[in-house]
């Protein structure tokens, strides 16, 4: 009875790890995409036009994007020859250092020019790190699971980007509302700065952790590869294809609500920045318990069969969500509910697993790396730019946003659908 139980206790162990580094990781990572409109903008690029100034401070955002899959490949190539656990360290470390330098920084009326370059350097610091953090803590929890709960040990990790959202975001709020106008001036560097503290606690707690079963074996057996990048290209191009065609759905719109909707409700709807976290804090909230439920579903039915009611739903709101947005405070909240915390959880609790299927052990780092942070350089951080781009070119309206979203959708049913003549069940 005692190896079960300490195995059991071994598998607990590493989703906390998991988990908890995930959501210290994305509580760094999303600071920024909701600080950009509201303060970076005019303070980093106070002489451009105010719609110029979003764009540029968005494109901070979009640069993180496109660095995650340089970040991604490095680490990975580390994952798979040296270790996960590792790797983690590293990525975990350099987050906390990015974030808590963007919290120090002097703005554009201090020092010129460098104040925006000093930011984008941070945000690609960050980048590379988040590139490597994901692949490694969706497996520390995939590869320990037991083989009939991989959806759910799947899923966990994945409420990482959720509950980093909401401690991010209430900090933002308890902070705008304990310092009033001094927010846009100084207190903003608060939520930054305090990621110091977060980093050690997330360090802590995986210092206990060992390598994963799966990684093991791949070192017992000898096949570790020596180039994981051209092993994987070689053999599971298609693959890498598939996961980057089911990223789109669930990571466009995503950041279209938590990110384009903060400076869209404030400039359109009339809403404060706070009315707006609080919305969007509220479909992270569901999102949260939603994942694990959606993950263990996925156990019982299937990945696909989740996956694809989760993008058919996502499509079916997308409409029904500005129509809410913009009826009233209650009408955004039960929007981003239904969003974020019911279709959008569907998703993001099958994507994690489903990529890590398609994959052999030794180059499975690699391989969920490249089609997770490829998809979010072309589909993630361009999603607010365009957003906002549409509605500029539709005279401030929404609808074209919907479509948008039906395109993705239609592009990721058709990865799925080729992954089901692949491995994944």
């Amino acid at each position: 009875m005692a190896a079960p139980a300490t195995t059991r206790r071994i598998q607990r162990r590493a989703l906390l790890g998991s988990v908890t580094g995930s959501t210290i990781e994305w509580y760094d990572f999303l600071l920024y995409g909701t600080v950009a409109p509201i303060v970076f903008a005019p303070q980093f690029f106070p002489e451009s036009d105010p719609f110029v100034a979003i764009m540029l401070a968005y494109f901070g955002h979009a640069l993180t994007f496109l660095i995650r899959p340089f970040g991604g490949i490095f680490f990975a190539h580390i994952g798979d020859r040296i270790g996960r656990k590792k790797t983690l360290v590293v990525t975990l470390s350099m987050m906390g250092l990015g974030t808590m330098a963007i919290g120090l920084l002097p703005t554009y009326a201090q020092i010129g020019v460098w104040a925006p370059i000093l930011l984008f350097t941070c945000r690609v610091i960050q980048g590379l790190a988040i590139g490597g953090e994901w692949g490694g803590a969706l497996l520390l929890a995939y590869e320990y699971a037991p083989r009939e709960r991989r959806g759910l040990y799947g899923a966990i990790p994945q409420t990482g980007v959720t509950w980093g959202l909401i401690l991010g975001n209430l900090v933002l709020i308890t902070t705008m509302h304990l310092s009033g106008s001094a927010f846009e001036t100084w207190t903003w560097r608060i939520p930054f700065i305090i990621s110091v503290v977060l980093i050690f606690l997330g360090l802590w707690i995986r210092k206990e952790l060992d390598e994963t079963p799966a990684f093991k074996k791949v070192l017992e057996s000898g096949r570790v590869q020596r180039n994981p990048l051209g092993a994987t290209l070689r053999e599971h191009g298609p693959e890498v294809l598939i996961a980057v065609a089911v990223k789109a759905i669930e990571t466009a719109p995503f950041y279209i609500f938590v990110t384009f909707m903060v400076s869209y409700a404030k400039s359109q709807l009339g809403y404060t920045s706070e009315q707006t976290l609080v919305a969007i804090v509220a479909g992270a909230v569901v999102a949260s318990a939603s994942i694990p439920v959606c993950g263990a579903l996925s156990d019982r039915f299937g990945r696909i069969r989740v996956y694809v009611v989760g993008v058919l739903a996502l499509v079916i709101i997308s409409a029904p969500y500005f129509i809410l947005a913009q009826s009233s405070v209650l009408g955004l909240i039960v929007a981003s509910i239904l969003a974020v915390g019911l279709a959008w959880s569907f998703i993001t609790a099958t994507l994690g697993t489903m990529m890590s299927e398609l994959f052999s052990a030794e180059v499975r780092y690699t391989g969920i790396t490249l089609g997770y942070q490829i998809g979010a350089a072309i589909f993630s951080g361009t999603a607010p730019m365009i957003a906002i781009w549409m509605v500029d070119r539709a005279d401030q309206q929404w609808w074209p946003i919907p479509l948008y979203i039906i395109v993705l959708g239609v592009l990721s049913l058709a990865g799925v659908a080729a992954a089901v003549r692949r491995r994944v069940k």
